[in-house]
């Protein structure tokens, strides 16, 4: 018996000093496999992710200078109804590119702060028209001059044929 022990010891042995290698490769494989494959995607090279970081100034100088009472939303809506005039909810979000949920919160913290009101359209009774209270009217007139401000100091880096040209290229991309 012994014997018979024996002889299966040394067949366990190599078996198991086959499957070393083995497992080695394995692990080597699996390590490779989690490393990150080179890729030719660099997010700093990104259109994406440079509007963003664009946009991140932008609105830092927005706040900067407007101040926390008044996001660029808001001003959005604002200086678009002294553009138009009134208009209802839903035609004021499509020119302010703004989804339904955004525009009516848009709406309802303008007009909770007196700056628009709503009115039934004369046209079509079932639809309301938003428009510029006074105060609203007033305010929009006030920023103005600070939001091209803004605007010109975002575009500053640029000489005026690079804004021409740059606003003129992202114009193509709505």
């Amino acid at each position: 018996m012994a014997k018979t022990a024996t002889l299966k010891r040394p067949a366990k042995a190599a078996s198991k000093v086959a499957l070393k290698p083995a497992k080695a490769a394995a692990k080597m494989a699996a390590k490779a496999a989690a490393k990150p494959a080179k890729s030719n995607y660099v997010l700093d090279d990104q259109i994406g992710f440079i509007l963003r970081q664009v946009w991140q100034r932008h609105t830092m100088i927005f706040a900067r200078d407007i101040g926390s009472n008044l996001t660029p939303t808001q001003w959005a809506a604002l200086s678009k109804l002294v553009e138009t005039g009134p208009c209802s909810q839903n035609q004021l979000g499509r020119l302010t590119a703004m989804d339904v949920a955004t525009i009516k919160g848009v709406i309802d913290r303008l007009t909770a702060r007196g700056l628009t009101e709503t009115s039934a359209d004369p046209q079509d009774g079932r639809r309301l028209l938003v428009s510029l209270t006074r105060a609203g009217q007033q305010l929009a007139e006030k920023t103005a001059p600070l939001a091209l401000a803004i605007s010109k100091e975002t575009l500053a880096p640029l000489d005026a044929k690079e804004r021409e040209t740059l606003l003129g290229l992202w114009s193509w991309l709505r």
